[in-house]
C-alpha cells in the first residue's frame, strides 16, 4: 500500500517537472513577442542569452537586427505553439506564425539554462513552412 501511494503522488509531480521548462520556455517566448509588439526593445532584449547579447551589445542593435531579418517574429499577425523538445538544460520549441505578409512560418526557438537558473533565447531559426521539418 505505501508503494501505491508513492507511485501515485511521485508520478504526477514526475510529468509536471518534465513540462516545466517547455511552459517556461512557451512563456519567454510570449512575453518577448508582445514587447517587440510594443516597440520594447528593453525587455525584448532581457530574454536574450549571453551569447546573443555578445553579437548584438545594445538593445537598439538586437531590435534592429530583428526588425530586419525576423519580421514575422518582429511583426506576428497570429502564433501558435508546436512541437517541443527538452535535451538537458536546452528547450527547443516549435511557433507556428502568420508574418506580417500573410505567409506561414515556423519559428524554431532554442531557449538555454542560465546558470542561475532562468531560461535565456539563445536562437531562432525560420523556416518558410509550417510546420517545419522535424525538431
Amino acid at each position: 500500500m505505501p508503494a501505491a501511494m508513492f507511485l501515485c503522488i511521485c508520478l504526477p509531480l514526475s510529468a509536471a517537472m518534465a513540462q516545466e521548462p517547455v511552459d517556461t520556455a512557451q512563456d519567454i517566448i510570449q512575453k518577448q513577442i508582445a514587447a517587440f509588439l510594443r516597440g520594447d526593445a528593453k525587455t525584448a532584449y532581457s530574454f536574450a542569452s549571453p551569447t546573443i547579447r555578445e553579437k548584438f551589445p545594445t538593445e537598439g542593435v538586437f531590435f534592429d537586427m530583428v526588425r530586419k531579418g525576423y519580421a514575422p517574429v518582429y511583426r506576428p499577425g497570429n502564433f501558435a505553439f508546436g512541437r517541443s523538445k527538452v535535451e538537458g538544460d536546452m528547450v527547443l520549441q516549435e511557433v507556428l506564425i502568420s508574418g506580417p505578409d500573410g505567409k506561414d512560418w515556423t519559428a524554431l526557438y532554442q531557449l538555454l539554462k542560465q546558470p542561475n537558473g532562468s531560461y535565456r533565447i539563445n536562437g531562432v531559426h525560420m523556416v518558410r513552412a509550417a510546420p517545419g521539418p522535424e525538431i
